[in-house]
């Protein structure tokens, strides 16, 4: 029979994976972000239970939303402000997807560059113009996935804080 303390190290073991998968996520967007690591923290707080467990999930909770709703908002407001419409932000990301079952891995960010650059030319009509605002969409959106992985990070930071706190005072 395994005991209680081992299944805490094994849960919080698994978490750690689950934050290593979310942060990834966040800068490569093919695996699931900032969700991963709420619900990973949500598992962790419901199995090891405590006050420092729930106070964390909490804090990571409050972190994961502030990054969220952050990067969408900046994000959305630079693109609105430069006049790039959302439609090319989307096929570049069907494009992106397609790139990567072309080319393993690689094909990700070069289907969305391509994407983004081939379908702001066309609406402008000025491939010149296309690659201006490529930049600019690119430089946009590499900030809220900056503020959104800085977030991850405060939330990081809090769970392995919870991790000492809790098996510490076990």
């Amino acid at each position: 029979m395994v005991d209680s303390l081992t299944v805490q190290i094994i849960v919080t073991v698994l978490a750690g994976l689950a934050y290593v998968v979310g942060l990834t996520g966040i800068i490569v967007p093919v695996l699931p972000g900032t969700i991963t690591i709420v619900i990973a923290t949500l598992i962790w707080a419901i199995v090891l239970g405590g006050a420092p467990a729930w106070i964390a999930f909490a804090l990571v909770l409050v972190f994961s939303a502030i990054g969220m709703a952050t990067s969408y908002v900046l994000t959305g407001r630079r693109l609105h402000a430069a006049e790039v419409p959302m439609r090319p932000i989307y096929i570049a990301i069907a494009c992106a997807i397609v790139g990567f079952f072309v080319i393993p891995f690689l094909g990700l960010p070069i289907g969305f560059l391509v994407g983004l650059y081939v379908a702001e030319s066309l609406r402008l009509k000025d491939w010149k113009k296309g690659l201006d605002n490529t930049i600019i969409a690119l430089k946009a959106l590499g900030l809220g996935i900056l503020i959104e992985f800085g977030m991850a990070m405060l939330s990081s930071i809090t769970f392995a804080v919870a991790i000492i706190v809790h098996f510490v005072t076990a």
